[in-house]
């Protein structure tokens, strides 16, 4: 398949630096800018735990006319300088969505600029499409670190305009990818998630096919025995899984494994992309589904009433943030402070049964818990006094009794409260008859 070649906006650069992963886009990617804008082509490759043979992607990238390649270890700065702080905040985007793909970019496109002012490249390069929300997340962290550096992105440039016509371009400049028009699934994978996106799944009305999965057990193929997993937080983080403490890494690759062989994690989501449009996908979090229901569970503990109702009210803006690409902002930071102080008791550990792709809490317990027994049992002593509770139900019904007692209310009633047994106007003040009587 031909293709013409590209009349840009884009000044020519010399040098770019590409975010590649050695899936189909980014395979195209460096041979298209080549061709079409005749520079030198860098490939950074970011392991954040996608299970990549890496030395594999490096000859790839090689093969398809990089220069050089970067492979960067990025595993446990993904975990505790990214995963851990969207854990702590509890943020869920649209009440499902664990936030995958959404946490992994900004770190993947720092270091892409880093690397990129490094080796004095004049430009930056991604595989996203102009539809949607990763070209964002890319493209707002370019301006945070290099925002002098020019940005290709040639999904909106080319003529390319389907993944069938994206691999007849690999096949002609002999490039081996593993999609297929039989497999043609978008996915992304990292040590959080697993993502897959396109072909049937962009039907919501179509289930999620079962050989889509491939992290998690189907629930019917888990063991029926089912299983518990113990999981100890210190401070809002994961630290312990099972009695065993673990490096961050390990815990979320260790939970993965019990998760996904129960079954757990597995969402099928229509959901509100940032550039404006409804997508449909289907993400696998076993690890992840594990450890913010636990977390949830400890703070149910630890933190007062107030402060957890605040809390969750503020994790439904940090989750936009997130999904949007807005992590290297002013107020992504203020709210990781408030986070970080509404953990400083979240100690403690949960355990949790697992059964055919269903999770149950089974116990909960913390050096800071707030749960007083003697208080909060049925049994009466005297670290309650019952009678106060009069008083706090007189003052807290004080408006109540007020606005009773205005007559014009009554007239200002909606008609479904007016006409309701035993309101106002139900009563009548007619006299009954003596019959009646």
């Amino acid at each position: 398949m031909s293709q013409e070649k590209v009349l840009s906006r884009n000044p020519k650069p010399k040098k770019a630096v590409l975010a590649y992963s050695g899936g189909l886009d980014t395979s195209i990617i460096i041979p298209w800018l080549r061709e079409n804008y005749g520079c030198e082509v860098i490939a950074m490759v970011g392991d954040i735990g996608q299970g990549d043979d890496m030395a594999a992607v490096a000859r790839k990238a090689k093969a398809s006319g990089a220069s050089k390649v970067f492979i960067e270890d990025l595993r446990e700065q993904f975990v505790t300088e990214f995963l851990w702080k969207l854990v702590r905040s509890g943020a869920v985007y649209e009440h499902k969505y664990l936030l995958g793909t959404s946490i992994a970019r900004p770190l993947l496109a720092r270091r892409q600029a880093e690397i990129a002012l490094q080796e004095g490249a004049d430009a930056l390069a991604h595989g996203c499409t102009g539809k949607g929300n990763d070209q964002v997340r890319f493209e707002l962290t370019y301006k945070a670190f290099a925002p002098h550096l020019t940005v290709l992105a040639p999904w909106r440039e080319w003529t390319i305009r389907t993944r069938e016509e994206a691999l007849d371009y690999a096949r002609e400049h002999q490039i081996p990818v593993e999609a297929s028009l039989e497999k043609i699934y978008s996915r992304d994978r990292n040590l959080w998630h697993l993502s897959h996106e396109g072909s049937v799944l962009e039907d919501p009305a179509t289930p999620v096919p079962e050989d889509v999965w491939q992290l998690t057990r189907s629930p019917q193929q888990a063991p029926a025995a089912g299983g518990e997993v113990q999981i100890g937080f210190e401070k809002g983080v994961p630290v312990v899984v099972n009695g065993s403490r673990l490096p961050p890494v390990e815990i979320v690759e260790t939970l993965n494994r019990i998760g996904g062989e129960h079954g757990i994690g597995r969402i099928d989501l229509v959901e509100n992309r940032f550039v404006g449009m409804k997508s449909r996908g289907a993400y696998e979090t076993p690890g992840g589904t594990l450890i913010v229901l636990a977390h949830r569970e400890l703070e149910s503990l630890c933190l007062d009433r107030e402060t957890t109702h605040y809390k969750q009210h503020v994790a439904l803006d940090y989750a936009e943030l997130v999904y949007n690409g807005f992590w290297y902002t002013p107020l992504r930071e203020a709210l990781d402070a408030f986070f970080s102080q509404t953990q400083a008791t979240v100690t403690g550990e949960v355990r949790l049964k697992l059964y055919r792709g269903n999770v149950e809490v089974v116990g909960r317990s913390s050096p800071c818990s707030l749960y007083a027994e003697e208080i909060a049992s049925f049994a009466m002593g005297d670290s309650y006094n019952q009678k106060d509770a009069e008083g706090f139900i007189n003052l807290v019904g004080l408006p109540f009794r007020v606005r009773a007692s205005v007559p014009s209310r009554f007239s200002a009633a909606a008609p479904e409260a007016s006409a309701a047994p035993g309101s106002a106007r139900n009563i009548s003040t007619r006299k009954p008859t003596r019959k009646e009587r």
